[in-house]
């Protein structure tokens, strides 16, 4: 029987026992309810896991074994990993609608009821006894891990009230219930799980294994029915002393998480996840070297022997400096009254703060920032590399030896960068050729002022993106006054009187 065939429309007649019962409704432990649908999830090839990039052939086949073994299981992976997110997917493996006895706290099954409370409404009222249907997303319990977490909120107390009012002891209507009991039927997850105190750890030996618990000395026998999930990472889980032994052996499956492993995956997550609100008027257009630059940025922190690798660099660097750098784009539109706008090479000097604030540097000196510039003039230049033919930087590093000089800010509104490429055709030879490279299909072939006024926002982000290529692979130099720069040949030191 599949109990995932009970919908929103179907649930509103069953509102009792008898009702339930006659509806052919099979009770079932929840892990067995996701081991199932998985299972016909995977048979017609629906997607599982979705809006996942670069796990399908490494962290998503190793859940679904976890899932299908009706394993409890750990996640290992450093920050920004998206765990989180994928434990919080484990909620579209299961069943649309399930059934609770109305008003029970531990999410009584109509049909196996384990708490006192559900047992003595099914044995006063029988097939009349009311239940009510759960919505999937409501069956998810989550709890970040803190050394201030007792025990009383993970498993529950002995209430006083209720013994004052003449219950005992032994009896389990004596409880205040934690989390986990009042996750009966639900998944349960525990983020950071090596922050836990050792005597939560301790109180967690029974429920991930005999699924009963025990508070303080009495023992409740209550078969508690959840899939218990935890995230940690990697570091602190294998640190003895900050996970107890017999507690990592209780969860069935241990899947490690990674970062992407390629730059285009990197681009994938960016496109999904990164948020650019724009106001009305403003037109954002987004580049393809740009994104390539911002993730090209964060996979080279990643394997830099400055930055602290086991803290890791998160997915949340590509997403906030991508957002960042928009948003100085976006800025500087408002300011100078343009209708479009793209991020710039000069916008990328704000990746130096958002990104100073997510990295740990492995270094006691003051050159934090110094190690942020470079890698980030790496990744430009690596980028560069790959998108300007040699037979186009020729001519335009003549223009400079003969006396060009440019000047560039971020600042400095789309039309300065306009009028330089319809003076210097070399120029404009190849910021079309960057522009057709990121966009293919374009027709852009700026013959006329009209059609180069239309990618002024592209065009001007390009042509930073090419002088300053040019720039580190020392073809120009590039002169500093203030926040504005300016290239100029590297035959000369040409004095500025500024």
């Amino acid at each position: 029987m599949n109990n995932n065939k009970y919908n929103e429309d179907s649930v509103l007649n069953i509102d009792n026992v008898g009702k339930l019962k006659a509806s052919g409704y099979i009770p079932r432990t929840i892990k067995a309810e996701i081991a199932n649908n998985l299972t016909f999830k995977l048979r017609n090839n629906e997607p599982i896991f979705k809006g996942f990039f670069g796990y399908d052939d490494s962290v998503i086949p190793k859940i679904q074994n976890a899932l299908l073994a009706q394993h409890d299981f750990v996640l290992l992976g450093q920050r920004g990993q998206g765990k989180t997110k994928l434990i919080r997917s484990l909620t579209e493996l299961l069943d649309p609608f399930t059934p609770i006895i109305r008003g029970s706290e531990l999410n009584d099954d109509p049909l196996n009821p384990i708490s006192a409370f559900g047992k003595k409404q099914v044995a006063s009222f029988g097939d009349d006894t009311e239940i009510e249907w759960v919505k999937a997303e409501m069956r998810f319990t989550e709890k970040l891990a803190t050394p201030d977490i007792s025990v009383a909120d993970l498993i529950g107390e002995i209430d006083p009230i209720k013994v004052a009012e003449g219950r005992y002891l032994s009896n389990e209507e004596v409880l205040h219930f934690g989390l986990i009991p009042r996750s009966n039927r639900n998944i349960f997850a525990i983020n950071e799980l090596p922050d836990l105190a050792e005597r939560i750890q301790v109180g967690l030996f029974n429920i991930l294994e005999e699924r009963d618990f025990q508070i303080r000395s009495f023992k409740f026998l209550i078969p508690i029915d959840l899939l218990f999930v935890a995230t940690a990472n990697p570091e602190d889980y294998t640190s003895r002393g900050r996970i107890i032994t017999p507690l990592k052996d209780r969860f069935r499956a241990q899947i490690r998480t990674h970062y992407p492993f390629d730059l285009k995956t990197e681009i994938q997550i960016m496109d999904q996840f990164a948020v650019i609100t724009t106001p009305d008027g403003i037109e954002f257009r987004q580049l393809g070297f740009i994104k390539n630059i911002i993730a090209e940025f964060t996979q080279l922190l990643r394997k830099s022997p400055s930055v602290n690798q086991h803290s890791g660099v998160s997915v949340r660097l590509t997403l906030s400096n991508l957002e960042t750098a928009a948003s100085n784009a976006i800025r500087r539109a408002i300011i100078n009254n343009e209708t479009k706008t793209s991020v710039r090479i000069s916008d990328l000097n704000c990746l130096i703060d958002s990104t100073l604030g997510k990295v740990e540097l492995e270094t006691f000196d003051n050159d934090e920032t110094e190690i942020i510039i470079k890698t980030l003039h790496n990744a430009i230049l690596h980028v560069f590399k790959d998108s300007i033919p040699p037979e186009l930087v020729g001519p335009i590093v003549a223009l400079f030896d003969n006396g060009l000089v440019m000047d560039c800010a971020d600042d400095l509104d789309n039309s300065h960068y306009i009028k330089i490429l319809n003076d210097y055709p070399e120029i404009k030879k190849a910021v079309v050729h960057v522009i057709k490279s990121m966009n293919p299909g374009t027709t852009f072939s700026p013959d006329t002022t009209d059609e180069l006024n239309e990618f002024s926002s592209e065009a001007a982000s390009c042509m930073e993106f090419i002088l300053e290529g040019l720039h580190l692979i020392k073809r120009l130099n590039k002169n500093f006054f203030g926040t504005n720069f300016v290239y100029t040949t590297r035959h000369a030191d040409l004095k500025f009187n500024r």
